[in-house]
């Protein structure tokens, strides 16, 4: 209960603050991204912390990534292209995206 408290004060506050890692992992769930990725392994496509690791650091990657997912791409990661996913809305993209780049 503490934290969620430090987590609404901080919004509050103007920080950015990501959401809770069970949420994130169930917005990937609910928009089929786990179909093609996975936390720690390549599957169709490559491993979220693969996908951390490549952009750490980028100050551009957030907006990037959520074009990538929205529009698809190809290349980036093999031949294998990702699909569009202009269904998937920008909060969820946000959400999943900011979750994603947190990991180790």
């Amino acid at each position: 209960m503490k934290s969620l408290i430090v987590a609404l004060a901080l919004a509050a506050g103007g920080a950015v603050v990501a959401a809770p890692a069970s949420a994130s992992e169930a917005l990937l769930k609910k928009n089929n991204c786990t179909a093609c990725h996975a936390l720690d392994k390549k599957l169709v496509g490559p491993a979220y912390k693969e996908v951390a690791k490549k952009y750490a650091g980028s100050a551009d990657a957030e907006k990037m990534l959520a074009e990538k997912v929205k529009k698809g791409g190809k290349g980036a990661w093999g031949q294998v292209p990702m699909p569009p996913n202009p269904a998937v809305s920008d909060a969820d993209i946000s959400t999943m995206i900011k979750y994603i780049l947190t990991l180790k």
